[in-house]
Parts: C-alpha cells; structure tokens; sequence
C-alpha cells in the first residue's frame, strides 16, 4: 500500500487543486495535510482576521475531505519537520506541494527538498493561471510593465480544469492537532471556505463587472478575493469559467486575474520588493503619526477616504477603489511612506497577499511598475466621479448621513462637527511635489 502526502498552502480546496489531483495518481492512499507554521506569527502575519477566514476554511476543507472518506491532518511546527514526522509515522513515499512566489515559501521548499529530495514535487499551476516565470520577455527574467505582460499572458497555454475527487482513501490513526483563531476579529469578517466560496462565485454575475467595478455604492465587484488568496477558488477555473461568458464584463473580470498573476511573476523574481522599493525614487518620506492615525482611523476629514478605511476596519476587506484612493492619499497627498500603508492593509485583509498588496502599494506610491509614477488622485474629484451621489460615505461614514447627495464629500462646507481636512483642498497635491527629490 503506498502512501503520499498532499501539503495544503493556499490551495484549500478540493476542486481543480494540482496537488491533490497528483498526491491521488501516484499513490493508493494520500494524507492531505496542513503545517500551522509559528514563523507566519512571529512575522506578523498572522492577523485576527485571516486567522478567522483561515479557521473556517480548514473546517470546511476537512468536512469536504470526510464526505469523500479522507480527512485533514493538522500539525504544529515547522512544515519540513511536521512532513518528515508524518511521513515516517506513515510510510509516505511523496511529498506534493504547490509552487509559491514569496520568500517565505521559496524557504519552506528549499528546507522541504533538503528532507525530500526527489520525492518532493513542487506543482507552479496551482495559485496561479500562468505560472510566475511560464512568460518572460526576451532578455529579461519577469516583465516589469503589465500591458505587455497582458498579452503574453493571454496566448500562454493552459493546463485543464481538474475536477474534485469523488473518493480518497487516507491511512487509520494519524494525529491530528486542533486550530481555533485566537483574538478579536472585524465584525464584518466573511466567513471562509470552498463551500462558500462556490456559492459565492455561483450567484456572481459578470455581466455588469465592467460598467460597475469602480462604482463604489454599487459595490458590483465579485468579492471572491479573499477566497483566492486562500486558495478556496481556482484562479485557473475562474479564467476559464469567465472566458465561456461573451462580454465585457467577463473581459474585465478575467484582465484582473492577470493582474494577479503579473504581480506574483514581479515578486517571484524580486522576492525583496515585498520589503523595498522595486525603483528606488529617492523618496524623501514626510513623517508624522498623527496624519498616519488619522489615516488609520478613518478621520483625515475627506469622507471618501474615511469611509474606505472605515469598510476595512469592519469588513478586512475594501473596494479595489478605495484601495487605490485611501493609497494614494496616504503616499502622495500626506506623502507618508507606503510601506506604512502595507503594513496597516496588512494587518486587516482578510485577503491581504504579499505579492498583491505590496506591489499595488508600490504601484500607487510611484516606487512600483506604474508607468506614470507621479500620478495622484484627487480625492475629491474621485469621490465626484465614483461616488457622485455620496451613497458610498454615507454607508460607512453615518455621522454625515443627514447631508444630501454630493454635498457628503465636503462637509467643511455645511457640517462644523467632521474633522476637518488634514490638509486643505487646495493643497491635495502640493506636499507630493515638494517632496520628490
């Protein structure tokens, strides 16, 4: 009777997952693990938030595993060391795993094949559509600008749709040990898990995507974000899901899942971007802890900016809008640096990614692959524009539901109660340019 062993990263799922679908062919029973690493707490990333989505989704993927007569081994400890202990008590012959682009998981597979060398089989089509490093452009090791990448990334082959195992037969007697999340999460957390993360998907319609993405009160987005980061959805089943729909909306939709791809592929080859500038500018940060807290609380005095951070305090999760809105001010308007902003968008995401966040931070902040660095967004033009009847701020901002329409964006005007704005309307992009060196 042989054994393998299938170690879940960020592939919680059953359907289309490479891992799993190998750790089946190539052995007559499979353990499907996962390692709770410390050194994912001891570098901070383990947020109340996550920590929350990540408890419910290993619930729902060991329900899943039941139903088909397996069931989810947890371990504690570092994940080479976990593997080879369960490898012996098992007699597991291989080891699968899924490819990942972080210096975190570049060092979990480097201590994984000093145990197991050719028994380990690292699968680079899990995570992403195109696989980082499948596409480079001539010369280079990774492409720096997305539009070429874009394109390139839509003639790339690939693999097929897998389908989730109807039966698994795993070894009697492997330990377990017990995950519950620790600490106070937001209260608007989703919960997490492939079972709804496919309901979610199911009732998502792509048709309007593209039209109303970036309306903020429409909140027309798919929302599947955090359940691709743990890997409850296949992006690879999403693309070829959407690709079948005729329109712009599924266009648009499938564009953003290159975005992910782009950003995995630059930090795969720049695994130090995470951490610094990936064009260094040399910026001359401004600093000030009270503009940053401000910033955090939802309080600069500009309410498109306040109900942004506001939705992700309750919510770990924010309009992609938001996002690029609350980023740019906090790096071009109080001209603070981005990785503060990182840091905090960290901290509260329940889809908070490294390669994603990181690069979209460096991509507003200028430092990035943007191709127009010195780009800011006003906030009140933006607000005027995608949020034009206030619907959005007052949702998130309820102190300033009584002022009517548009006039919700300047309550300097009508409300003496708001903070007022911690920089002055007509200096919006005055510091930025003061700045730059």
């Amino acid at each position: 009777m042989t054994v393998s062993i299938a170690l879940f990263t960020q592939d919680l799922r059953l359907h289309d997952n490479p891992v799993l679908h190998a750790a089946r062919t190539a052995a007559d029973q499979v353990v499907p693990l996962f390692v709770l690493d410390p050194a994912v707490e001891a570098a901070g990333f383990a947020a109340p938030n996550r920590q929350a989505f990540l408890a419910d989704c290993l619930e729902d993927l060991d329900a899943s595993l039941r139903r088909i007569g397996s069931r989810l081994t947890v371990r504690r400890g570092e994940p080479a060391e976990q593997t080879a202990r369960l490898a012996a008590e098992t007699g597991a012959g291989s080891v699968h795993v899924a490819a990942g682009v972080s210096a975190f998981a570049h060092r979990r597979e480097a201590r994984l094949r000093a145990v197991f060398g050719e028994r380990l089989h690292v699968h680079d089509a899990s995570l992403t559509v195109v696989p980082a490093g499948r596409i480079t452009p001539a010369g280079r090791d990774h492409y720096a600008v997305f539009t070429p990448y874009h394109r390139a990334w839509q003639q790339a082959p690939r693999r097929t749709v897998l389908a989730a195992p109807r039966t698994l037969a795993t070894p009697d007697g492997v330990g377990s040990d017990t995950f519950a999340a620790e600490g106070p999460s937001s209260p608007g957390v989703p919960r997490g898990g492939e079972t709804v993360a496919r309901r979610r998907w199911r009732a998502w319609d792509p048709d309007g995507y593209a039209d109303a993405h970036d309306d903020l009160a429409a909140d027309a987005t798919s929302r599947l974000s955090p359940y691709l980061h743990f890997g409850c959805l296949s992006p690879t089943e999403l693309a070829a899901h959407a690709l079948r729909h005729d329109g712009a909306g599924a266009e648009a939709f499938v564009r953003q899942l290159a975005w992910r791809d782009f950003h995995h592929q630059v930090l795969a080859a720049r695994p130090d971007a995470a951490r610094y500038d990936y064009r260094t500018k040399d910026d001359h940060w401004h600093h000030d802890e009270e503009e940053a807290e401000a910033w955090r609380r939802g309080r600069t005095g500009y309410p498109i900016i306040d109900a942004g951070m506001r939705q992700l305090a309750h919510e770990g999760w924010m309009h992609n809008r938001a996002r690029l809105l609350t980023a740019s001010f906090l790096a071009k308007t109080l001209y603070l640096d981005w990785r503060i902003g990182a840091a905090h968008f960290l901290a509260l995401l329940v889809d908070g990614d490294v390669a994603n966040n990181q690069l979209n931070w460096q991509w507003v902040a200028g430092t990035g692959t943007d191709t127009r660095p010195n780009r800011v967004l006003n906030p009140l033009r933006q607000a005027d524009r995608y949020d034009p009847a206030g619907d959005y701020v007052r949702r998130w901002v309820p102190e300033l539901a009584h002022l009517p329409g548009p006039a919700v964006h300047r309550p300097w005007l009508l409300d003496g109660d708001y903070p007022p704005p911690i920089v002055a309307p007509e200096e919006l992009t005055a510091r930025f340019r003061r700045g730059r060196p």
